[in-house]
C-alpha cells in the first residue's frame, strides 16, 4: 500500500510542480510590456496554487483507478496504461502552456475554447505568424512534452521497481483494507477538484488578487482555463442575470430608443451611394484622437473634413464581432461570437438589407483574406450582400502579398473600380486587413511595426479618397470611415478607455457640410444614425441609437472583452471584471448608474440572443 500511496504522491506534486513552472515561464517570455518583481512572482505562484491543486486532481484520476485496480491485478498492461496516460497529458500540457505563451501578447487573454473555431480555417488561424514562429513554438512544444513525461517515468519506474522486489504478498484482508482506504479517499478527491464544501467551486475568480492583470492572468492555470471554457461556450451563449427581467427592461427602454424624432440633417440625400470601411485595429491611440499627428495624417485630415464623430466607442476586441456590431447595430458578448451562429446571424437586421429591401440599393462586399473565416460568408449573404469578392479572386502572386491574404494597397484600387463599376444608388462594404498582426506591410516609416503597418493602412485610404474624389460618383457618395475595433498597444489595454475609442468619420460629396458630433456613441449606433438620416425605418435594430435624434438623451458606451465589460460617458468611465466579480477602474462620477447599465444590457442581449 505504502508504495502505491508514494507513487499517487509523486504523480500528484509532479503535476503541480509542472504547472507552478508553467507559471514562471508565462512571465518570461510574456513580460514585455508588463513590469514585474520577484515578489510579484512569488504571488503570482501562491494565489494560483489553489487552482493547480485543484486541476492536478483531475488528471490524478486515471492513475488513482489504475492504482486500486493493481490492489486485485498487477499486470504489465497496467504500467503501460499509465505510460500511454503520462505521454497523452504530457503533450496536452505541454500544447496548452505553449499555445497560451504564444497567444497571449496577441489577445490578452489566458488560453480558452474559443481558439478552436480558428481551426475550421487554419491557413487563415496562421496568417498571423511566420514558419520560423510557428517551427519554435512545436519543438518548445515537444521538448516540454519530453521534460513532463520523465518526470512521470521516474514515478512510474519507482513505483513499478518496488513492486518487483516486494517477497511477501499481501492477504486478501489486507487488500480489502487497502480498496477500502481508496474508496475513502474519492470523496475527499471530488472535494479538492470543486474547491471545498462552498457553494462556490472551483473557478478563474479565486486566484485574481492584483489590479495588475497580468499578474492576476499569469496566475490562472491554463489547463483549467481552457476546460472551463467548455462549460461557458457548451450552449454559444452564457444568460446574465443580474436583476429582475421588470428592472432589466425599465432600463433598456430608457437607454434605446427605435425611432428618429427632429433629426439634424448632414447629408444633401436621403439616397446616396454609401461605402462603409472597416479600418483593421485602427483605434483611437493611432489617430488624434490619442495624440498621434504622424501615423494617420490622412484619416486626421479627413476627420476635419467631414463629419467627426468624436466620441464614438468600438463595442468588441475582434473583428467578427467588431463586424456585426457595425452592420447590424447588436451589442458585442464577452465569451462567444454572434457571427459564429448562424441560427442567430442569419435573421439578424443589416444595414445592406434594409437598404435593398426599401431602396433598391445594390450590394457588394470587399475583403482581402478568407471571407469563411468565423462564418463571415454566411453572416454577409444573410445580411443583404449580392456580391461578393475575397481573396479567392485575386491571383496567386496577390494572395500573397500579405499573410491575412491580399495586402491594402491591392483591394483599395478593387474598392475604387467597384466604385465606378455598381449601378447606383449602392452600397459597398470593405474590411482592410493589413493592420493586423504579423504588421507585414511594404513600407517602413517607423521602426516600430505595428505603427508603420497603421501608417500604411493610412496612405492607402489617402490614395483611394484621392483618386476617388476626381470621379463623377463621388458626388452622390456618402463614404463611412470606422475601425472595426481597437487593439492593446504599449500600456493601452482594456483597462484604458483610449483602446477602445475611435474615430467615425462621414466624408463624400453626398455630405452637406463639415461638422463635428461631440456625442458620446458606440459602433452599434450606426445603423440607427444612418438609416435615420435616409428617412428609414430602423425598429429592427434595437440595440442601436440615432446619434443625431431628439431621443438620443442619455449618450453611453458600453465595450465588451473576453474578461468584463466597460461603460462611459461624458463624466464617467467604469471597467468590470466578470470573472474577478470586481470593479478594476472607476473614473469620474455615477459609476453605480454606468455598471448598472452595463449589467442591464448583458442581461437583455443575452436573453436576447437565447430566442433564436
Amino acid at each position: 500500500m505504502r508504495c502505491r500511496v508514494k507513487f499517487l504522491t509523486a504523480t500528484y506534486l509532479w503535476t503541480v510542480l509542472v504547472f507552478i513552472v508553467a507559471k514562471v515561464c508565462f512571465m518570461l517570455f510574456c513580460q514585455e510590456g508588463h513590469d514585474f518583481s520577484f515578489g510579484d512572482m512569488w504571488q503570482v505562484i501562491s494565489h494560483g496554487l489553489s487552482l493547480d491543486l485543484s486541476t492536478a486532481l483531475y488528471f490524478l484520476i486515471v492513475p488513482f483507478l489504475v492504482v486500486m485496480v493493481s490492489v486485485w491485478w498487477n499486470g504489465k498492461i497496467l504500467s503501460k496504461i499509465l505510460l500511454v496516460y503520462f505521454i497523452i497529458i504530457a503533450f496536452a500540457f505541454a500544447l496548452a502552456f505553449v499555445a497560451d505563451t504564444s497567444l497571449y501578447p496577441f489577445w490578452g487573454f489566458k488560453l480558452d475554447a474559443s481558439c478552436l473555431q480558428y481551426l475550421d480555417t487554419p491557413t487563415e488561424a496562421m496568417a498571423s505568424v511566420t514558419t520560423s514562429y510557428l517551427i519554435l513554438r512545436l519543438l518548445a512544444v515537444f521538448l516540454t512534452t519530453a521534460l513532463i513525461v520523465f518526470g512521470y517515468i521516474k514515478a512510474l519506474q519507482h513505483h513499478s521497481e518496488t513492486l518487483q522486489k516486494r517477497t511477501i504478498l499481501p492477504s486478501v484482508l489486507q487488500k480489502a483494507s487497502e480498496t477500502v482506504f481508496y474508496l475513502i479517499c474519492i470523496p475527499l478527491i471530488v472535494i479538492g477538484i470543486r474547491g471545498g464544501l462552498d457553494e462556490s467551486t472551483t473557478n478563474i475568480g479565486q486566484v485574481y488578487f492584483s489590479q495588475n492583470q497580468f499578474l492576476n492572468h499569469s496566475a490562472v492555470n491554463p489547463v483549467f482555463s481552457f476546460l472551463a471554457s467548455f462549460e461557458k461556450s457548451a450552449s454559444n451563449n452564457t444568460i446574465y442575470n443580474y436583476m429582475d427581467d421588470q428592472t432589466c427592461e425599465q432600463i433598456i427602454n430608457s437607454l434605446y430608443h427605435t425611432e428618429s424624432i427632429d433629426c439634424d440633417t448632414l447629408l444633401n440625400t436621403q439616397t446616396p451611394n454609401i461605402i462603409l470601411i472597416l479600418l483593421e485595429g485602427c483605434g483611437g491611440e493611432f489617430t488624434e484622437i490619442g495624440d498621434r499627428k504622424d501615423v494617420t495624417p490622412n484619416l486626421n485630415r479627413l476627420a476635419n473634413e467631414g463629419i467627426y464623430f468624436t466620441n464614438c466607442y468600438g463595442n468588441s476586441w475582434r473583428t467578427d464581432r467588431g463586424t456585426v456590431c457595425t452592420w447590424s447595430g447588436y451589442p458585442s458578448f464577452p465569451s462567444m461570437s454572434v457571427m459564429k451562429i448562424p441560427s442567430k446571424s442569419r435573421t439578424m437586421p443589416n444595414i445592406a438589407k434594409t437598404l435593398r429591401e426599401e431602396r433598391g440599393y445594390n450590394t457588394f462586399y470587399l475583403y482581402g483574406g478568407d471571407i469563411n473565416f468565423t462564418n463571415m460568408r454566411s453572416y454577409l449573404i444573410s445580411g443583404g450582400f449580392e456580391q461578393l469578392m475575397w481573396k479567392e479572386d485575386y491571383t496567386s502572386e496577390e494572395q500573397k502579398t500579405a499573410q491575412w491574404g491580399v495586402c491594402d494597397e491591392i483591394t483599395f484600387k478593387s474598392l475604387f473600380d467597384i466604385s465606378q463599376s455598381q449601378r447606383s444608388p449602392f452600397i459597398i462594404g470593405f474590411s482592410t486587413l493589413s493592420s493586423h498582426a504579423p504588421w507585414d506591410v511594404p513600407i517602413k516609416q517607423f521602426d516600430d511595426e505595428i505603427l508603420n503597418a497603421m501608417y500604411y493602412l493610412d496612405q492607402c485610404l489617402g490614395d483611394f479618397i484621392q483618386r476617388f474624389r476626381q470621379t463623377k460618383v463621388w458626388d452622390n457618395t456618402l463614404v463611412i470611415l470606422l475601425p472595426d475595433h481597437g487593439i492593446p498597444y504599449k500600456d493601452i489595454d482594456e483597462r484604458h478607455p483610449l483602446m477602445n475609442h475611435i474615430p467615425m468619420i462621414w466624408i463624400g460629396g453626398a455630405v452637406k457640410e463639415a461638422r463635428r458630433i461631440e456625442q458620446v456613441c458606440n459602433q452599434t449606433d450606426l445603423p440607427a444614425t444612418l438609416l435615420g438620416q435616409l428617412g428609414l425605418n430602423h425598429d429592427d435594430f434595437t440595440f442601436s441609437r440615432d446619434v443625431l435624434s431628439k431621443s438620443y438623451t442619455q449618450p453611453f458606451a458600453i465595450n465588451t472583452y473576453t474578461e468584463g465589460f466597460s461603460v462611459n460617458d461624458s463624466a464617467g468611465y467604469v471597467n468590470y471584471d466578470l470573472i474577478g466579480d470586481r470593479i478594476c477602474v472607476r473614473q469620474g462620477e455615477h459609476i453605480d448608474e454606468l455598471l448598472q447599465r452595463g449589467r442591464a444590457i448583458l442581461q437583455a442581449a443575452s436573453k436576447d440572443l437565447d430566442k433564436r
